[in-house]
């Protein structure tokens, strides 16, 4: 047996992982952070909001953003809006966020709100005994709702979602 048809199935997946990883690679366009007025909501499901301050960290990321994010307050829920322009790996699961700050993750489910929006929600434990409930949502222009930022970036990537999108991250303690 030859060292080529031993080893062919582990190659053609390797080929097929490396074709798919070429977009991530490519240049992109909308490499420079795009600085337009937002308009933000002044309600969020009945609920007057408050602008609330971003830290030194989270400004620096706002800095290079391709769109604008602005964190609320609706009196019980902290917001964190993002009004996206373009396709970009700089959205993420708000799962990584929480991780990446040490949070323990549990309990990852779709949800359907009131006004029967499905949202992607958990529940981060910190390492202070604080518990969140976090639910997150991105919606097209025309209504198109993703659960996922990497559903959202290849429907967008590949032209299926038109921008800009605004992805809502909702947290409220437990």
């Amino acid at each position: 047996m030859s060292i080529w048809s031993r080893h062919w199935p582990a190659l053609a997946m390797l080929a097929m992982a490396l074709t798919a990883a070429l977009p991530l690679f490519a240049p992109m366009s909308h490499a420079e952070p795009i600085t337009r007025h937002v308009e933000w909501p002044r309600q969020w499901d009945g609920r007057a909001l408050r602008p609330l301050a971003m830290s030194a960290v989270e400004q620096r990321f706002a800095a290079r953003f391709p769109g604008a994010i602005a964190r609320f307050s609706d009196g019980a829920r902290v917001l964190v809006m993002r009004r996206v322009e373009a396709p970009t790996r700089m959205l993420h699961p708000a799962a990584d966020c929480f991780r990446g700050l040490g949070w323990r993750i549990a309990h990852t489910q779709l949800e359907r709100d009131p006004q029967q929006r499905l949202w992607r929600c958990f529940e981060a434990d910190g390492v202070d005994g604080q518990r969140l409930r976090v639910c997150e949502r991105i919606e097209a222009v025309d209504g198109t709702a993703f659960v996922d930022p990497s559903s959202w970036f290849w429907a967008a990537t590949l032209g299926q979602s038109q921008g800009p999108w605004q992805a809502v991250t909702v947290v409220e303690s437990l």
